[in-house]
């Protein structure tokens, strides 16, 4: 066969550009990430309501959270490997289905010890389903498109924080007893449909090529540009892998160690802060705050910050790059954290929470869009999942290890440290030269 009739899936999708294809798989992901990032967000503002519910302190409440990001942890780092193994789309199927059974199930939890067992289960299926997903997501966009496209997914995330904010202040206004159970209720609610919308979406075609599956990955392309009405490939094209080095040892190989270890440097620290901030700052502005910087407004104002940050984020991961957007909103970060612990006002202190909301998700956008291509397709949900269980070993800690610091030493103190922590991530970034920007898959 000629080198004409040859085409890798990067070459086939660039033919059709991002068209009606991506955005029915942008919707269907989308939903399913904005109910992920419900579950999580749900740990800062269903505290108050569960300790009042069982009797407990607000602290042993937050068990609730370490549980849940334990078992984040441990869903990250196993079904990102299986993902490699027995394909992402049967891995997306069965963890978005525990995640709603599980979410649902947390509702009805009759006393605190089961709640408990139910949101280790629910983020053990939350865990499993981040890293996939952005895989996926990833290996169907054309390279031209794939930053810009996966940060718009990560800019879900802020739809399911504001949806999460509406629902405790309206719980909040109408003073129910057992508020967190319909926070949970309406976390659970996406991820239900998402069970029948994830059977429209096919296996990646990178992965079906890696599995020696050409015929399959072929008619998926082809379903792919029929979608898009863009120009059908050329009768007799066969679809290949580009060449590339043998990543032999895996993502901790000679090859990929040290640009691995960067990585999981890098999440630990943005979710060290980010889990930090958002644990314990709902159930502190909800009761206490700081000066007219309190109460539900201001928790959906911090929630709707977090939107253009996302829009900025997208602009900029195509205009200058992955790398150089995520330094310049991990700097950002840092300065929101800055202000905000050497602040004398509440103005200040509102203009410091802001950026920090703002820039926070930002760099969330920019490292999502930067890790997936940073990885061959045969390492990518492992790299991926491996990526998201430091993130979730950071958000372990962060109610359990930091709840000292935080609660004894007060907020501005632990903003400072997250202020360095993100400085630190900023040095980390320097350590990665690679620049993904237009860069073809595997």
């Amino acid at each position: 066969m000629s080198a004409a009739m040859r085409m890798t899936v990067d070459e086939a999708l660039s033919r059709g550009g991002a068209g009606a294809f991506q955005r029915r798989m942008l919707l269907i992901f989308g939903l399913v990430w904005a109910a992920d990032a419900m579950q999580v967000i749900a740990v800062g503002f269903s505290a108050r309501s569960i300790a009042d519910t069982f009797g407990v302190t607000v602290p042993v409440a937050l068990q609730t959270g370490t549980l849940f990001f334990l078992g984040m942890f441990i869903g990250a780092m196993l079904f990102g490997r299986i993902a490699d193994r027995i394909g992402r789309r049967n891995v997306l199927l069965l963890t978005v289905g525990l995640d709603a059974i599980f979410g649902l199930a947390s509702v009805f939890a009759p006393d605190f010890q089961t709640l408990l067992i139910l949101r280790f289960l629910t983020g053990a299926a939350v865990g499993g389903t981040l890293p996939v997903d952005y895989a996926l997501m990833a290996e169907f966009l054309p390279p031209k498109n794939r930053g810009r496209w996966l940060v718009l997914l990560e800019g879900f995330w802020a739809v399911g924080t504001v949806i999460i904010a509406l629902t405790a202040w309206a719980a909040s206004l109408a003073g129910h007893p057992e508020a967190f159970r319909w926070i949970f209720f309406v976390a659970a609610v996406p991820a239900l449909i998402g069970i029948f919308l994830r059977l429209l979406v096919p296996e990646s075609p990178l992965y079906l090529l890696r599995r020696n599956r050409e015929p399959e990955a072929r008619r998926i392309v082809s379903r792919i540009l029929a979608t898009n009405r863009a120009e059908p490939l050329p009768t007799g094209t066969t679809l290949s892998l580009p060449q590339q080095t043998p990543t032999e040892g895996g993502i901790f190989g000679p090859a990929m160690r040290r640009l691995t270890f960067a990585v999981l440097a890098l999440w630990f620290v943005v979710s060290l802060a980010y889990y930090g901030v958002f644990t314990w700052l709902p159930p502190r502005l909800a009761e206490e705050g700081f000066g007219f910087v309190r109460g539900y407004g201001f928790l959906l104002w911090l929630a709707v910050a977090q939107l253009p940050g996302y829009a900025l984020a997208a602009w900029g991961v195509e205009a200058i790059g992955r790398r150089w957007t995520l330094m310049l909103f991990l700097v950002l970060s840092a300065a929101g954290c800055t202000i905000f612990a050497l602040a004398a006002s509440p103005m200040v202190v509102a203009l410091g929470l802001t950026l920090m909301s703002f820039a926070l998700l930002g760099t969330w956008g920019a490292l999502y869009a930067f890790t997936p291509e940073l990885y061959p397709t045969d390492l990518r949900g492992t790299g991926m999942g491996t990526a998201s269980a430091a993130a979730r070993l950071a958000g372990l800690l962060a109610p359990s290890a930091l709840a000292p610091m935080v609660v004894g030493r007060g907020f501005p103190f632990a903003a400072g440290v997250f202020a360095a922590l993100l400085l630190l991530g900023v040095v980390v970034a320097l350590t990665i030269r690679e620049e993904t920007r237009g860069r073809a898959l595997d």
